[in-house]
């Protein structure tokens, strides 16, 4: 299995040989729809699965694969790479690095990222179980409990808090991906217009 990532200033180079480099932004539609890299194609996580043997095989080439900050593209490579897959790199720090590093970013409707509505609920649960429990002692167990998940999910690189939050309302973009098109462009099946 291989484990290779690259940072931002080489994939910007990379970019700029090569503008049908096949860039795989990983993230949910909303994250997407919020910032992304022009000219990449949307193809969440969650809804990749049944897609990675063909990708493996099909993709028109080599591919650089984002998410937020890194660990979802992780798990993208490493499930393409049980399928088959040798081609496919992650950008290391993902879209945090990439806007960072000033490179440009198409915007549309501002979301807070999954990472930062993770913490921001995770945080607000301790917080409120550890106050409550100078009143009734046993609410310090959601405390245990949610930290126990945090743990899980870092151990896992799962997170099972984020897929939950995923799906809420606020989390949904106005146009839904077509996980189809997606691949499609990325194998070429579409007469070769990758880039969305």
């Amino acid at each position: 299995m291989t484990h290779s990532s690259t940072d931002v200033p080489s994939v910007r180079a990379l970019l700029e040989r090569d503008p049908g480099t096949l860039v795989v932004d990983v993230r949910t539609p909303a994250e997407y729809e919020s910032s992304h890299i022009d000219g990449s194609v949307n193809l969440p996580l969650g809804r990749a699965e049944p897609h990675l043997e063909r990708l493996a095989a099909d993709a028109r080439g080599p591919m650089v694969l984002v998410c937020q900050a890194g660990p979802r593209a992780e798990q993208f490579r490493d499930r393409l790479a049980e399928a088959g897959s040798t081609h496919a790199t992650v950008m290391a720090g993902g879209m945090n690095a990439w806007e960072a590093d000033g490179a440009p970013v198409v915007r549309g409707r501002e979301r807070w990222a999954l990472e930062r509505q993770v913490r921001l609920v995770a945080g607000s649960i301790v917080l409120l179980s550890v106050l409550a429990s100078l009143v009734w002692q046993p609410t310090v167990w959601v405390a245990a409990f949610i930290g126990a998940g945090l743990t899980f999910a870092a151990v896992t690189n799962t997170c099972g808090m984020a897929m939950a939050l995923s799906k809420l309302p606020y989390n949904q973009p106005r146009n839904a991906v077509d996980v189809d098109a997606s691949v499609n462009r990325l194998t070429g099946s579409d007469g070769g217009n990758a880039r969305r």
